[in-house]
C-alpha cells in the first residue's frame, strides 16, 4: 500500500502544500458541526499527525472517529493553525480496520499495571511508543559500538547441556514431557531428544568465551533465561543479554570497555531520542535528561568491595538486609553508593569469591575474585564483569568444590590446555539498560511481552 511515514512528513518542510498519503490508527478525535479533527499515529514518530476533515468535503465522519480505527487518508500538508508543525487537510479517507465501541485504551491516561494486562495492545499508547522506539535506537548503539571496534558478532546456542553459572536456575526442555514409566531421572534423560539434559541457556558466555580464542574480540547479543522465583520490578524470566569476551584483556582493560560503551549508547539515544527524552521527562523521571548527561560526562568511580562495606557500615541509613564483609550487595546497598554517596556509576571491584561464579580469576589474596559490577544511579546493578580464569588447576578447583559436573564443561577446560591467554567479559541486560535511559521502573514494561513466575502468554 503506497503511503508517506509520518516521520517523514513531520520531519521535511518540502511536503508543505504537497498531496500525500499516511495511514494510521486514530489516537484521539474531536467532532464539531462543520469540522473533525483527527490525531493520527502510525508508529514511526511519538508525534501525532492532525487531521482536518472539512465535512463540506466528507460530510459523513461516523466511521473515521472511533478511537483504535485504522485509516488511509489523502490530503494536503499545510502549516498548522497554532505552532510550527504540520498537519493534513484531507480530502479522502478510506477505513482499513473497524473498531467497536469496547476499544480498551479509550481514555488518555492508564497506569502501567492495567496495561500489562493487554500487551497486544498497550504498544499503542504514548509511554510504549517512546519505550520501544528507544530500546530499538539502544540495540543498534550497541552493535554500531562493537562492530566499529572491530568486534566479531557471534551467535550463541539457546539449547544447551551446560549451566553457565552453575547455579541450576535453568528451565529444562524436554520432548517427553509428565511420564512415570522411567525408573529414574537418568533414564527419562537418555530417552528423551538429546539423550542427556538439557535447558534453556542463561548465558551465551561459555560459548563466547570459545570464539574469543579464535577471534580475540567477540560479542553476542540474543536472549538469555533465568528460572529464579524473582517477583520484582528488576527481574524477568527471559531478557535480552548483551555478552563481549576480549582476548588478552584484564580487569581495568574490560572496565574500560564496560563505560565506554555505556557512555556510547547514551549518547545516542540523546542525540537519536530527544522528543522521548522529553516525553520520559515529564512522565517518568523528572531530569532524566540531565542525568544522563551528567553520566555520559563522567569518570565513572572504581571502588573495591571491601571500601564498599566500610561505606555501607558506617552509613546512616537503616537497610533491610544487614551488611557485612562476604555479603552480595543488595539493591539499597547498591542504590545507596551510587545515590548518595557518588553521585554516578560506580564499578564495584574485588568481590569475595564465594559469592561470585566458577570462572572468575582468583585474586593473590586467596579471598576474592577479579570481578566487578556496574552500579548506576536509580537502577543499581547494571553490569557484571570480570576477568576470567586462565589458570587450569584454580578453575578445575572452584569448579570441584562447586560440586560442577565436570564432563559437561570439558570443551571449555580444554581451553586453558591449548593456547590459553587472559581473557575478560561481561554481561549487559538490555532491559535494565532501557530502564535506566528511561526512567521507566519496572522491568516489564520495557519489554514486550515479559515472562515473569506464574505469567506468560
Amino acid at each position: 500500500m503506497k503511503h508517506t511515514d509520518i516521520i517523514e512528513i513531520i520531519s521535511n518542510a518540502d511536503y508543505i502544500e504537497k498531496t500525500v498519503t499516511i495511514c494510521g490508527w486514530v489516537r484521539t478525535s474531536r467532532d464539531s458541526k462543520n469540522m473533525a479533527f483527527l490525531e493520527i499515529n502510525d508508529g514511526t514518530s511519538l508525534s501525532h499527525m492532525q487531521v482536518v476533515i472539512d465535512k463540506n468535503i466528507i460530510s459523513d465522519t461516523s466511521d473515521f472517529m472511533r478511537l483504535g480505527t485504522s485509516l488511509k487518508i489523502t490530503g494536503t500538508v499545510v502549516k498548522a493553525f497554532k505552532g510550527d508543525s504540520v498537519e493534513i487537510n484531507a480530502s479522502e479517507i478510506t477505513v482499513l480496520g473497524e473498531c467497536p465501541l469496547d476499544y480498551p485504551l479509550q481514555k488518555k491516561r492508564h497506569t502501567l499495571e492495567f496495561l500489562r494486562t493487554m500487551p497486544h495492545l498497550r504498544v499503542r499508547t504514548n509511554t510504549f511508543n517512546a519505550v520501544f522506539r528507544v530500546r530499538s535506537v539502544v540495540s543498534d548503539a550497541i552493535h554500531n559500538f562493537f562492530q566499529s571496534r572491530h568486534f566479531v558478532y557471534v551467535h550463541t546456542p539457546i539449547l544447551t547441556g551446560s549451566d553457565c553459572e552453575g547455579a541450576g536456575e535453568m528451565f529444562k526442555v524436554t520432548t517427553i514431557g509428565y511420564s512415570d514409566k522411567y525408573k529414574n531421572e537418568q533414564e527419562y534423560y537418555e530417552n528423551d531428544f538429546f539423550g542427556k539434559k538439557a535447558g534453556l541457556s542463561v548465558s551465551g558466555q561459555l560459548e563466547g568465551e570459545m570464539a574469543a580464542m579464535a577471534f580475540g574480540k567477540i560479542y553476542t547479543f540474543g536472549p538469555s533465561f533465568r528460572a529464579e522465583n524473582s517477583n520484582t520490578p528488576r527481574h524477568v524470566a527471559e531478557f535480552w543479554h548483551v555478552e563481549p569476551e576480549v582476548a588478552f584483556a584484564e580487569l581495568p582493560d574490560i572496565i574500560e570497555i564496560a563505560e565506554d560503551m555505556i557512555k556510547h549508547i547514551i549518547k545516542e539515544v540523546l542525540n537519536r531520542c530527544s522528543s522521548e527524552i522529553d516525553f520520559f521527562e515529564k512522565h517518568f523521571e523528572q531530569g532524566l535528561r540531565d542525568k544522563l548527561t551528567h553520566v555520559m560526562n563522567s569518570n565513572f568511580e572504581i571502588l573495591e568491595y571491601t571500601k564498599a562495606i566500610e561505606i555501607l557500615q558506617n552509613a546512616d541509613a537503616d537497610f533491610v538486609y544487614p551488611v557485612e564483609w562476604g555479603c552480595d550487595l543488595q539493591t539499597e546497598h547498591e542504590k545507596y553508593i551510587t545515590d548518595e554517596v557518588f553521585k554516578k556509576p560506580v564499578f564495584v571491584i574485588n568481590y569475595p569469591k564465594d559469592i561470585k561464579s566458577f570462572y572468575m580469576k582468583q585474586n593473590p589474596d586467596g579471598k576474592t575474585v577479579a570481578a566487578t559490577d556496574l552500579l548506576v544511579p536509580g537502577v543499581g546493578e547494571i553490569i557484571g564483569c570480570s576477568e576470567r580464569e586462565a589458570d587450569l588447576d584454580k578453575l578445575l578447583d572452584a569448579m570441584q568444590k562447586r560440586g560442577m559436573t565436570m564432563d559437561e564443561y570439558n570443551d571449555y577446560v580444554d581451553l586453558r590446555k591449548f593456547g590459553s591467554v587472559p581473557h575478560s567479559g561481561f554481561g549487559l541486560g538490555l532491559e535494565r539498560m532501557i530502564m535506566y535511559v528511561t526512567g521507566i521502573s519496572n522491568i516489564r514494561d520495557v519489554i514486550l511481552f515479559p515472562r515473569t513466575v506464574g505469567n506468560i502468554r
